[in-house]
């Protein structure tokens, strides 16, 4: 099970740090996602990290704003947001993808098999 936190309401310019964590599992072997929907749109990938996190992707309205990253220690993924813009507010959710793959992608949603509940963001003055 994956649950998000982290969200929340933030002017514009301001920045929040997403975290997904897996409930009485690990993450060792999973590519992770993040992805987003915001009102009356579709969902959307925003980022990812493989299970190693030597491969990161983003959309390209997020790149040098956002940063994923990942510590297996804990087991957490968090998605740092810097720079947010009132067109980042939606919903946002982490979601997993199990095996050792050494490239991740945020093409393909389906590919995803497990998915947090999400964590409302707004950016809004």
């Amino acid at each position: 099970q994956l649950v998000e936190s982290g969200g929340g309401l933030v002017l514009p310019g301001g920045s929040l740090r997403l975290s997904c964590a897996a409930s009485g599992d690990t993450l060792d072997y999973y590519t992770i996602g993040w992805f987003r929907q915001a009102p009356g749109k579709e969902r959307e990938g925003v980022s990812c990290i493989s299970f190693n996190g030597r491969n990161t992707d983003y959309i390209d309205s997020v790149k040098g704003r956002f940063t994923i990253s990942r510590d297996s220690a804990k087991p957490t993924v968090y998605l740092q947001m810097n720079s947010l813009k009132p067109e980042d507010t939606a919903i946002y959710y982490c979601a997993a993808r199990p095996g050792p793959r050494p490239y991740c992608s945020i093409a393909i949603m389906g590919s995803y098999d497990y998915w947090g509940q999400g964590t409302q963001v707004t950016v809004s003055s």
